[in-house]
Order: structure tokens, then C-alpha cells, then sequence
């Protein structure tokens, strides 16, 4: 138990129309006019189906009835929080009141439901995501297509960090892409700002498959270059048409880096048997560059460009300015204009590992109870367990 809790003196925490003073030390009723404060309520909104599952919350398509325009609304996970928002949920809402880009998803306001803990983000509406579009497409992106995916990546990333954000979260799932081929960065549960001197931070960020080695390898000090890994294996992932390090657990993706890349030494990534995690991998010596072989379509300066985003050394990867003026982007094909990119409505709102009918209606049927605290979903209830 913290120091705050053994403080504040016991009430239901059930009850969630009253708060506790820190000037008073007592607990204090909310008047009804005042609940809300300045945030609208989402009953202002009519939700119209469940649309996905971010890091910190699950998002629902709805329409926001006093202006009858379409958006996309995340609800914060709230699950045992007993003083507040949780600290994850105000980075994310700090964080992306502070961009406007458009390449950055926008979040518009906060809304909340009928209780305190029952919180809202209003975000734009997209209606793709790339990894949903990855798995239903009948045919590919081309190399064409794939370039204007990947210059408006790094034109969102070239933003974020220039802006002292980093994302900690880059996959296809996290990309999402308008009718008008326009493509967001979305999904800010693990963003953070950073800044010097560097603050050390949990090494656990990143899903596996995108994660940079000096991540796996126990490193607590975040730079963009983690981002721009990620950004090299989605766009590894985009020309290979399949995950291009899929591991499953921290070892096997050690491996398939260094499978892919060769393993590194102190001369090419100084510092790098000093690495927190260097004893618990095994390293086999293999002394080859294997991405002319996964990509032997591939020209030199896409080679390029993919060995500047999967340098070993964080502080010698490419950044997303660095990118953006790569050669690979200036030749043929060319990068096609994001109005011509193809849309695909008859894909729309198809998820991975779709749900039974019958679970996909019971949780989109709940208009009625829509704003309530929901109970946390089955994964979640794994997780405490």
C-alpha cells in the first residue's frame, strides 16, 4: 500500500461522486452541474460498432450527433485505478493535444460517460488500418505504393521527434490510412517525451516483431532510433509482403536479427557487451549481411536505405530527415501521389483473427450502456490473474 492510500481514509470506492481533498483531508461531493467540468458527455455521440483494441483502450466508430460527422472514440482502460486517470492515459492525452501533423492521428476532445471513470478520447476517423488491409488485400502494395506509404511515416516520425516525442509502438496495426491514401501514425499508450539528459525508461516497449536490439538486449535508454527501426521493419514488412522478424519470444528475435544482419561486435555498435541483457544471449557468429538475399528484386539504394534503418549502433541509424532525402525515393518506380493510392471499401473495418458473430454483437449492441464502465475484457482479466 503507497503512502497516499494508508493516508486518504477508507469510503466505497464504488462510489464515484465524490473525490478526496488534499487541502482538507476529507471526501468532498460533486455537484451534479459540475461532474463533467468543461468535456462534453459521450452521450453526445452514437456509437456505431466496435472497431479495435489499442494499448491502453478499445475503440469504437461512432457519430458525433451535434455536428453528424464521424469519429473514431478510444476508451481508456481504467482497470483498478482508484485516485484518477492513469499516468499512461495522461502521457497519450498531453502528448497528442501538443500535435497537429497530418500524418499524426488528431485527437479532438475528451468526453466522458456516466461515471468518473468512464473517459473518452475523440479522435479523427480512418477507415483502414495497414495491418487489417495487409491481410485482406487480393494483391500487394506495389513499390510505388509502398514508397508514398513510407515518406508519409517519415514525414509523421520527422515531426514527432523533431518535437521531442518518441512513439515506442510503430507496427502496421498502428498505421492507419484514409480513403484518401492519406497514412496517420496512431496509438500514443506508449509515447513519451524525451529530452537531455536522457531518463532512463523501461526496456519492455515495442512489439517483438519491431523491437530494436538494443531493446531486447535490456537497454534502459530510449532514443528516436528505436523508432526508426520499426519504421525499417515495416517497411521491410510492406516489400516482402510478410513479417519480416517475426519471434516469438526475446531470444528468437536476437536471432533472426542477426540471421538477417550478422552479429555485431564493440567495433560496429561501441558499448554493445556492455548491454544489461548481453548474458543471457547465446550469440552465434555469423559474419553476413543477408539483406541482398531476402530482397534480391530490391535496387542498391533500397538496400541502402533498409542497412541505414537496421544499423546496429542506435546513434549511427538513419534518421527520419536523413530518410525522407534517400535516393531510393528519387528513382523509379517513383512514389505514387497518396490521392491515387487505392482505397478498399469492401475491406473496411475487417479485423485479424475476426470474433464468433455471436461475441462481435453482444459488444456492439450495448448502445444503450454506451459511457458506463464497462468490465475489462477477458485478455486483461488473464493478465491480473
Amino acid at each position: 500500500m503507497s503512502a497516499l492510500e494508508s493516508e486518504v481514509p477508507k469510503k466505497n470506492t464504488q462510489d464515484r461522486s465524490s473525490l478526496f481533498s488534499i487541502l482538507s483531508g476529507e471526501w468532498m461531493e460533486i455537484p451534479q452541474a459540475n461532474k463533467l467540468g468543461k468535456c462534453r458527455s459521450v452521450t453526445d455521440f452514437e456509437k456505431l460498432n466496435r472497431v479495435g483494441e489499442g494499448t491502453y483502450g478499445i475503440v469504437y466508430r461512432a457519430r458525433d450527433t451535434t455536428c453528424n460527422k464521424i469519429v473514431a472514440l478510444k476508451k481508456m482502460r481504467m482497470d483498478g485505478e482508484k485516485y484518477g486517470i492513469p499516468i499512461s492515459g495522461l502521457r497519450e492525452i498531453n502528448i497528442l493535444l501538443n500535435l497537429r501533423n497530418e500524418n499524426i492521428v488528431q485527437l479532438k476532445e475528451v468526453v466522458v460517460g456516466k461515471s468518473l471513470e468512464s473517459l473518452f478520447l475523440v479522435m479523427e476517423y480512418c477507415e483502414q488500418d495497414l495491418a487489417s488491409l495487409l491481410d485482406n488485400m487480393p494483391a500487394p502494395f506495389s513499390e510505388s505504393q509502398v514508397k508514398c506509404i513510407m515518406l508519409q511515416l517519415l514525414k509523421g516520425l520527422r515531426y514527432l521527434h523533431e518535437n521531442f516525442v518518441i512513439h515506442r509502438d510503430l507496427k502496421v496495426s498502428n498505421l492507419l490510412m484514409t480513403d484518401k491514401g492519406c497514412v496517420k501514425i496512431a496509438d500514443f499508450g506508449l509515447a513519451r517525451n524525451y529530452g537531455v539528459p536522457e531518463k532512463p525508461m523501461t526496456p519492455k516497449v515495442v512489439t517483438l516483431w519491431y523491437r530494436a536490439p538494443e531493446l531486447l538486449l535490456g537497454s534502459k535508454t530510449h532514443t528516436t532510433a528505436i523508432d526508426m527501426w520499426s519504421a525499417g521493419c515495416i517497411l521491410g514488412e510492406l516489400l516482402g509482403h510478410k513479417p519480416l522478424l517475426p519471434g516469438r519470444t526475446d531470444m528468437q528475435q536476437v536471432e533472426l536479427i542477426m540471421a538477417l544482419l550478422g552479429t555485431p561486435n564493440d567495433t560496429i555498435w561501441p558499448g554493445f557487451s556492455e548491454l544489461p541483457a548481453f548474458e543471457q544471449f547465446t550469440l552465434k557468429k555469423q559474419p553476413y549481411n543477408n539483406l541482398r538475399h531476402n530482397f534480391p528484386w530490391l535496387s542498391e539504394s533500397g538496400i541502402r536505405l533498409l542497412n541505414g534503418l537496421f544499423m546496429y549502433d542506435p546513434q549511427k541509424r538513419a534518421t527520419a530527415e536523413d530518410c525522407l532525402d534517400h535516393s531510393y525515393f528519387k528513382e523509379q518506380p517513383y512514389p505514387c501521389d497518396a490521392e491515387f493510392m487505392p482505397s478498399f471499401p469492401h475491406h473496411r473495418l475487417k479485423r485479424r483473427n475476426p470474433e464468433p458473430e455471436a461475441e462481435q454483437k453482444r459488444k456492439s449492441d450495448s448502445f444503450k450502456d454506451f459511457g458506463q464502465n464497462l468490465p475489462a475484457p477477458l485478455s486483461a482479466k488473464k493478465k491480473k490473474a
